[in-house]
């Protein structure tokens, strides 16, 4: 498996982005449940499957790119909106780079650190690790990438987040991810509840952090990606359920954009699963 991983990895990204396609068609026509789910979730955030049908093959290439992001050649990457990310830094109270499963949310943390961490210091991310041994281990070296420091998400990791901000540093998020219990609360998405890591908020609010939302738009005829970054149209509230609910406001907006490339087959709704911290 190590073998092909790396293969994939080293695919010209045409190729990679076509084989991704089928993947992700596959996937559709083999999974009921991804399809139910898929459908499911667009249909509740207002879109018909014509408006989202795109979406089924970028999340296979969304997969494949993963891959490339970890052990292949960089990839073209053009950042639109750096000023604001000069602009947070200038605060020097760090900043909470926050992304939706939207796009090729891989390329965002690593095209960061390489652009900003020899001036400010790595961007920290939030990592889970893999079930699968192999996978764990396969990860923990493909995250190793210049001025990029991954961390368990538990309660230590929590501690390094606050760290590196304190430090004027930045640290990066996927606020839709559905958090263990415990370590959210229930806000809403798509006018849903929705079980809602609250650590972007609470990260912001406790060292007054700027928040920037990131998203990694792929180009077409694997032209490369097009980073998008902007700030909060509002600032965030003092009350941790309303920052919270604005920050899935600001996410909704953002797949608004490209819909197409949001991954509706992940189970944003789902009963969030018991688990220790530690």
């Amino acid at each position: 498996m190590n073998f092909l991983i790396r293969w994939l990895s080293g695919l010209p990204l045409l190729w990679m982005q076509r084989v991704g396609f089928v993947l992700g068609w596959l996937t559709w026509g083999l999974s009921p449940r991804y399809r139910r789910q898929f459908r499911d979730q667009s249909h509740q955030a207002g879109y018909t499957l014509a408006q989202v049908r795109g979406a089924i093959g970028a999340a296979g290439c969304q997969a494949l790119e993963a891959f490339r992001v970890w052990f292949g050649a960089p990839m073209p990457v053009h950042l639109k909106g750096e000023q604001h990310i000069i602009d947070a830094y200038a605060q020097g109270k760090g900043v909470v780079f926050v992304t939706p499963h939207l796009g090729c949310f891989e390329i965002t943390a690593p095209t960061c650190a390489l652009r900003f961490g020899a001036q400010h210091g790595p961007l920290t991310v939030l990592y889970r690790p893999a079930r699968q041994a192999w996978l764990r281990d396969l990860l923990v070296h493909g995250r190793d990438k210049p001025f990029l420091k991954a961390v368990p998400a538990n309660m230590d990791g929590v501690r390094q987040l606050i760290k590196a901000l304190r430090r004027g540093q930045s640290v990066g998020l996927l606020p839709d991810q559905v958090p263990p219990l415990g370590m959210g609360i229930w806000s809403r998405m798509w006018d849903h509840p929705a079980y809602t890591m609250t650590l972007a908020a609470r990260l912001a609010m406790q060292t007054g952090a700027r928040v920037l939302l990131v998203w990694g738009e792929r180009l077409p005829h694997a032209q490369g990606y097009c980073m998008h970054v902007q700030p909060m149209a509002d600032a965030l509230s003092d009350d941790l359920e309303t920052a919270v609910y604005q920050i899935n406001l600001a996410l909704e907006a953002l797949i608004r954009q490209c819909p197409q490339q949001y991954l509706w087959g992940y189970a944003r709704f789902k009963q969030p699963r018991q688990e220790a911290l530690s």
